[in-house]
């Protein structure tokens, strides 16, 4: 608690896939991830959301709190679109390794 407080906690999750595309509006995360319809998800006051888009790079969500039940709202977004085995697309935190299957 101590640690939220001071520094808060802060998640990073990146969209790896062609035409993947975060935007956000207040407190509206809006996800475009290769549906027919966009998703659009109302975060609540405690988290501070940011998107950014670096050139050549994958667009990247950025979640930040001092409460540490923020987590319920990272893992929602990523069972969007989980990462998939073969290509690695989807929704996955920066930190995370994946285990990709192939040759």
């Amino acid at each position: 608690m101590v640690i939220g407080v001071s520094e808060g906690f802060k998640k990073q999750q990146e969209l790896v896939g062609v035409g993947y595309k975060p935007a956000t509006r207040g407190q509206l995360l809006d996800l475009v991830l290769g549906y027919s319809h966009h998703f659009v998800f109302e975060l609540p006051k405690e988290i501070k959301v940011t998107t950014k888009q670096d050139k050549g790079g994958n667009p990247t969500i950025i979640l930040e709190s001092a409460d540490k039940h923020w987590w319920d709202s990272c893992s929602k977004i990523r069972s969007l679109r989980t990462p998939e085995p073969y290509k690695g697309k989807g929704i996955k935190f920066t930190d995370e390794v994946l285990r990709r299957k192939g040759w």
